[in-house]
């Protein structure tokens, strides 16, 4: 019997934004699910608008697992988990173990295929792009909470936005420009 996948079951168990009173709350596995459709976009837009050639399965493959070690860790709040350099480091290296658990839950047989998932280089285009995928993620979160009247999300999102804006991935300002606007509006305005 092999528990990886009960264990990725969970990850609907793991809030997101711990510190901050949310208007809805978000899971690990539905921010995995948004993080996973941006990349994608995103990934497709550097190919046909930038000339790029990242591997777009992998790009979506990757944010389907990034936040793969929290099932394991939890979700460490970002003011606590970026303090500073030494907690930032020891942080990694608890996320490192808790994938090496969770490859250890895998047949061995496909512990070689899960491999990038589960570590991935974080110097590769495709994972690039999945942390742009994810920010821009936890920008959405800002805007809508932002559009329920819950101004805890305020000064996230302005950090968070300017985070984005330094990646300088031209795909992740587009789809800031083309996309994120609309997530402020109502159902009624989306029609």
């Amino acid at each position: 019997m092999h528990h990886f996948y009960a264990y990725m079951a969970r990850m609907s168990l793991i809030q997101r934004w711990s510190l901050r009173r949310n208007t809805r709350a978000e899971n690990d596995a539905e921010h995995s699910l948004q993080v996973t459709m941006i990349a994608h976009c995103l990934a497709v837009t550097r190919n046909l608008r930038y000339g790029g050639n990242v591997d777009v399965g992998k790009v979506v493959l990757m944010s389907v697992y990034h936040e793969a070690a929290e099932v394991v860790t939890g979700d460490l709040a970002a003011p606590i988990k970026y303090f500073n350099p030494g907690i930032k480091a020891a942080f990694k290296e608890i996320e490192h173990m808790a994938s090496e658990q969770l490859a250890g839950y895998l047949p061995e047989d496909l512990r070689e295929e899960f491999q990038p998932l589960l570590f991935p280089d974080e110097n590769s285009e495709e994972w690039k792009i999945v942390k742009a995928a994810d920010k821009i993620s936890a920008y959405v979160k800002c805007v809508e909470e932002l559009g329920y009247g819950n101004a805890e999300f305020e000064s996230a999102g302005g950090t968070i936005r300017a985070q984005i804006e330094e990646m300088g991935l031209p795909e992740a300002d587009d789809f800031m420009r083309e996309f994120v606007p609309s997530f402020a509006l109502p159902l009624d305005a989306l029609n």
